[in-house]
């Protein structure tokens, strides 16, 4: 027997081989998990219906982990079906494409499907009605090297489609020095309401088989598992006959229903054993990677068929009268997508996801995106409103039930208190905001959200430390360009200064060589040019002093009044008689100081 969160070493005797199957010996069970009514019988006993043409697609360009695609039209442009429309920005990151024929009514920013409400630059496409293709084809895979293909699915905008849409090729590289030992897929599908991925599998297993097969040969793993949550039979049957039918050795693996069993790490442990370490982001380096079914298959469409990521399959189901699946483009308004469903009239909201991990919109005309997966009819008799909040009486349910072995309790006190050091201290990054601990708790704390406010505040502070600590760099370097210029400038003043004086000494050797032995005296006449210039300079200096002292004195006896006269030749007398001698024509006032001449 095994207890839940006992450590156990990884892929102890897990797998044989049957024929050419292979098949898991035991599973293994990770820690905590809940079990909340499924409600998938609402939506899993129709086929998948294609949705009709909207009225309008709001494309946002930013659907996925990485950079935001850069728009490649403008107002006014015709499109075609499958036409690029965001080019990927970096290596993270996917194109966006067209999902209809239609002209481009605006680039411009709209509501985006978060729990923000904030907007994002999205392309908005008013549908022709004629569902015009581009050009396309399949991919010739045996002409391709893996970069190639790579470079093709991320040109096609193939994206994770159960989770946070990590673009797939970026997982399609497995680590340097660590052979790839598992391949797994995740058709857990734990949350409850959604049953797009249970449908895919049922109506689509030859396609979603070949996607895997794609996945395979890029990573060269050496077992690949299916793991289906037990609560799907119909399901398991058709991926099984699918893998028969095309002579693979996939292994379709049911796995105990269990919340959250359809988490990556979660669904390793139960088919591994593997216990991934909590500040490990890539499972590669474990030799584990992980794929969503739906990923395979429009990674299948892709490489197969040449078509873009520009649709999906998307649960209806809630408050609805006609549950059950439906495909649709991406950039399908919510609103007007969950009609398809025929809404109750109590409907009061849309949650974009499963009732544990998604969010009620703040939005209804908000549109479907890549990770759109499901949309559930909200009203307060399906979803009651939640009774108040009551102070945390330190139970322990919450830590028995979280799959990562975190002590929720505990983080809620630091992340009330905002102490965001101590939250990082019990591991916060490590939530996965399953809303298991929310679920248990008898005091009816909604402990995911305190988790998302720490988390959103460190992140906020992180970055405002990056944005100083950039700034400082800057000034640093301004600082350090500024004084090596200043260094550089004065090196060549010096530099060429010393060759000044060089050639003006050179020229002086010159012609005291070239003057005759008998000159002495023209000889001891010669001067330093410099010395000379500088009394020169000394000289005109003193002329433009004296000039304007001259120009500054006053010039008031030219026209005199035959008055004037007569006085001023009463004052001369008079100082001729005292003994006094007359003043100079250029005399200074006394007041004026003595210039150098």
């Amino acid at each position: 027997m095994e207890i839940p969160g006992r450590r156990h070493p990884a892929g102890c005797g897990q797998t044989v081989r049957q024929g050419s199957r292979v098949m898991l010996a035991k599973l293994f069970k990770f820690y905590g998990g809940v079990k909340p009514p499924s409600n998938k019988t609402l939506s899993n006993q129709q086929p998948i219906r294609p949705a009709p043409l909207p009225s309008r697609l709001v494309v946002p360009l930013h659907q996925h982990i990485g950079g935001t695609p850069r728009p490649l039209v403008r107002a006014g442009d015709p499109v075609l079906k499958g036409q690029k429309i965001g080019e990927a920005d970096g290596w993270i990151s996917a194109a966006v494409h067209a999902p209809t024929s239609g002209t481009v009514v605006e680039v411009a920013m709209h509501v985006r499907p978060h729990v923000s409400g904030l907007e994002s630059l999205c392309v908005v496409i008013e549908p022709d009605g004629k569902d015009e293709w581009i050009t396309h084809g399949p991919a010739d895979r045996a002409a391709m090297s893996p970069a190639d293909i790579c470079q093709f699915l991320q040109e096609h905008g193939i994206v994770g489609l159960g989770g946070a849409g990590f673009p797939t090729h970026g997982k399609l590289k497995a680590t340097p020095g660590v052979p790839m030992a598992e391949l797994i897929i995740n058709a857990a599908e734990c949350e409850p309401y959604i049953t797009c991925d249970d449908l895919l599998m049922r109506e689509r297993a030859d396609d979603v088989v070949r996607g895997i097969a794609v996945f395979r040969d890029m990573l060269q793993p050496t077992q690949v598992i299916i793991g289906v949550e037990d609560n799907k039979p119909e399901a398991i049957a058709a991926m099984k006959k699918a893998v028969e039918a095309q002579g693979e050795t996939f292994a379709v693996v049911p796995v105990p229903t269990l919340y959250p069993a359809g988490g990556a790490k979660q669904l390793i442990r139960v088919l591994t054993g593997k216990e991934v370490p909590g500040a490990m982001r890539s499972t590669a380096d474990m030799g584990v990677q992980v794929f969503n079914v739906g990923t395979a298959y429009a990674a299948w469409r892709a490489i197969g068929h040449g078509e873009p990521l520009i649709s999906r399959i998307v649960t209806l189901t809630g408050n609805v009268r006609g549950a059950g699946n439906v495909e649709a483009l991406i950039g399908t308004p919510m609103d007007e997508l969950l009609k398809l469903a025929e809404p109750n009239p109590d409907t009061d909201g849309i949650i974009m996801g499963g009732p544990m991990m998604g969010f009620l919109v703040p939005n209804e005309h908000a549109p479907i995106v890549k990770t759109s997966n499901c949309l559930i009819a909200h009203s307060e008799r399906l979803f009651p409103p939640k009774a108040p909040e009551m102070p945390c009486i330190r139970c322990g349910a919450c830590a028995r039930a979280c799959p990562h072995e975190l002590q929720p309790f505990e983080l809620y006190w630091h992340a009330r208190a905002k102490d965001f050091g101590k939250t990082q201290q019990y591991h916060i990054f490590d939530c996965i905001e399953c809303g298991c601990c929310s679920f248990v708790c008898p005091s009816r704390i909604p402990l995911v959200q305190y988790f998302r406010f720490a988390k959103s505040e460190i992140w906020a502070r992180e970055k405002e430390k990056k944005a100083a600590d950039d700034a400082k760099q800057r000034f640093e370097f301004k600082q350090f360009r500024e004084e090596r210029e200043k260094a550089e400038k004065a090196e060549k003043l010096a530099k060429a200064a010393a060759a000044q004086a060089a050639k003006k000494a050179a020229e002086t050797a010159a012609a005291a060589s070239e003057a005759p032995a008998t000159e002495p005296a023209a000889q001891a006449a010669a001067v330093d040019p410099a010395e000379a210039a500088k009394k020169a300079a000394i000289a005109a200096a003193m002329a433009r002093a004296k000039a304007q002292r001259e120009a500054a004195q006053p010039k008031n006896t030219d026209e005199l009044t035959p008055e004037q006269a007569k006085a001023m030749a009463d004052i001369e007398a008079r100082r001729q008689q005292a003994g006094i001698a007359p003043e100079p024509a250029d005399a200074q006032p006394a007041t004026t100081e003595a210039k150098p001449e």
